[in-house]
């Protein structure tokens, strides 16, 4: 079952992971701490932290913007050399098989940053202000994801995206793809979104016109197997920021990219 799309930094997720980064805290001089205690990890600090993570900054038109010399990027960097690496030798061992290779990615925070509509809306979610965010197609890139998704091609691999936006917001991703430089097989037969009034019959076991109880997973992982049993290809990679991007198989390799800033399960 899909949460909030933007789940507050105080939620389990980043609960765990600011317990993992500090601990229960340390007593100091003339203090005591409460071990006794759960205490969430302070939602203040974590802020800072992703601030940190990011290198987040304003830029000349007040639009929060992800640092190139960031961590954030330098992780994106390593994912990146690694998939080229790695879809280059699969690309090659597919034709020699003789099978249609082809890569699969997810858009929102794997190819779109979201990085402002986050700092804006204090890591919050409302339907109203994500769809008109989204509506305005000026994200900026996540870094290297483009030029990922156009490598890919170049290699002769299928690309395909797997998005939980809905097929209303189709116009404006396909827009926004296209300013970011990730103009490759942008129709709806390579783009698939949510539609939940009129779904696809491969997704019949969790959701039939006018009734959608598919979570994520099951809508993303449905749709994978989709492309492998029904239109013929090997997915020999997965790219998503979420796990529930990448669940569920029918992928040969996932690709997992950093997102502290909202979870989907």
């Amino acid at each position: 079952m899909r949460k909030s799309l933007k789940a507050v930094a105080a939620g389990a997720a980043c609960v765990v992971a600011g317990a993992a980064l500090y601990g229960a805290g340390a007593a100091t001089a003339g203090q005591s701490t409460a071990n006794s205690t759960h205490e969430p990890y302070n939602i203040g600090l974590l802020v800072k932290d992703i601030d940190t993570y990011y290198g987040t900054a304003a830029d000349g038109n007040g639009v929060y913007q992800a640092s190139p010399d960031s961590p954030y990027a330098k992780d994106l960097a390593r994912i990146d050399a690694d998939a080229r690496h790695y879809i280059d030798k699969a690309a090659r061992k597919a034709r020699h098989k003789g099978e249609k290779a082809a890569v699969v990615f997810d858009i929102d925070d794997t190819l779109l940053l979201s990085l402002d509509y986050e700092k804006r809306y204090n890591y919050t979610y409302n339907s109203t202000t994500w769809a008109d965010y989204v509506n305005r197609a000026d994200r900026p890139a996540v870094f290297g994801s483009p030029e990922l998704v156009r490598y890919a091609e170049s290699k002769g691999v299928e690309v395909f995206y797997n998005s939980g936006l809905s097929e209303a917001q189709r116009t404006a991703a396909v827009e926004n793809l296209k300013k970011v430089g990730a103009d490759v097989n942008l129709d709806a037969g390579h783009m698939f979104l949510k539609d939940k009034a009129n779904p696809p019959a491969y997704l019949k076991d969790c959701a039939v016109p006018g009734t959608w109880n598919c979570t994520t997973v099951q809508y993303k992982s449905g749709t994978r197997k989709h492309i492998e049993d029904d239109l013929g290809y090997e997915i020999i990679a997965n790219f998503g920021d979420q796990y529930s991007d990448l669940d569920g198989g029918y992928a040969n390799r996932t690709y997992k990219l950093p997102n502290p800033t909202y979870f989907v399960s």
